[in-house]
């Protein structure tokens, strides 16, 4: 991630981790043992709360066969190399940022982002940060949970909000299987949440008890955050307040925060163009207003 400040960031996808296959299994279970408290998990170490009582739990209808121990042994290796990634960042105090992904394996992406983060975020400065996206209805929820269990534990949670990346999918996969979408109903709705979970965050980030990368191109959303951010009077070189978008969209935006002092990095995708360009088109769908801000941004260019 490319930076308009002195602080760098890492970015990393689990299911460059782990199986996808071994993901969506272990996401059904966490899903089947949220259904059913009592079910145990013999591979399960202690995370925060990854499913709320809002949570959709379509996914998994019915209970799914426990891991093999080849599996638990995969599961294993892949919390290894999180944690290797992790402890790496901790040494150069370099913030680690898991992307959220599809709804199928999310729940077991939290769950590394979990474990990840109590091993990671000691002594107050948070390492690993999780992802919430704003546009699926249960994210406000999950997000006061997982703040709630981090404060009792007196770790220093890190979190990057994002609306959503995968809305077409998740929508299409809720139809065809007869259930209400797990997105909000209108685009307002995903603002509203997403502005309400920075706030939200913005006040612990006040008390000293989290750390937040507020990852948007919407205008409206920065103006706010910067504006609540100063009413709490959290300071604009606070470490633990962070404004991110993607490189070549919003640098009005960008460069308006970065002016008024806010700390603020630009995330540049890097690899064969056949893998980044899938990415990009998924971050076009999530910024519907795309087209509009970079019309904004030629007219401040003139």
């Amino acid at each position: 991630m490319l930076c308009l400040c002195v602080q760098a960031s890492v970015c990393i996808k689990i299911t460059a981790l782990c199986p996808i296959a071994l993901l969506e299994k272990t996401s059904d279970l966490l899903r089947w043992q949220h259904k059913n408290p009592s079910v145990h998990l013999p591979w399960k170490q202690h995370a925060f709360p990854i499913l709320s009582d809002s949570s959709p739990l379509y996914l998994t209808p019915s209970e799914p066969a426990a891991l093999t121990a080849e599996e638990e042994h995969e599961l294993q290796l892949a919390h290894d190399r999180l944690l290797a990634v992790g402890a790496r960042c901790a040494e150069h105090d370099i913030p680690l940022l898991v992307d959220a992904e599809y709804a199928s394996v999310q729940p077991s992406i939290d769950y590394f982002t979990f474990v990840g983060a109590l091993a990671c975020n000691g002594g107050g400065r948070p390492i690993v940060h999780g992802t919430v996206q704003a546009y699926l209805r249960d994210a406000r929820d999950r997000l006061e949970a997982m703040v709630r269990a981090a404060e009792e534990e007196r770790v220093c949670l890190g979190v990057k909000i994002v609306r959503g990346a995968y809305l077409t999918r998740e929508a299409r996969l809720a139809e065809s299987l007869g259930v209400p979408s797990p997105i909000h109903g209108s685009i307002q709705d995903t603002h509203d949440c997403y502005n309400g979970c920075a706030a939200f965050l913005l006040e612990r980030v006040r008390r000293g008890s989290a750390s937040v990368m507020l990852a948007t191109h919407n205008v409206e959303s920065g103006q706010l955050a910067a504006a609540r951010a100063q009413e709490l009077g959290i300071g604009k070189g606070d470490r633990n307040l962070q404004f991110a978008q993607l490189m070549g969209m919003a640098d009005g935006l960008s460069l308006g925060l970065r002016n008024a002092g806010f700390q603020v990095s630009k995330y540049l995708p890097y690899g064969p163009v056949e893998h980044i360009i899938p990415y990009l088109i998924r971050r076009a769908e999530e910024n519907r207003g795309l087209l509009s801000a970079s019309a904004f941004d030629r007219q401040l260019l003139r």
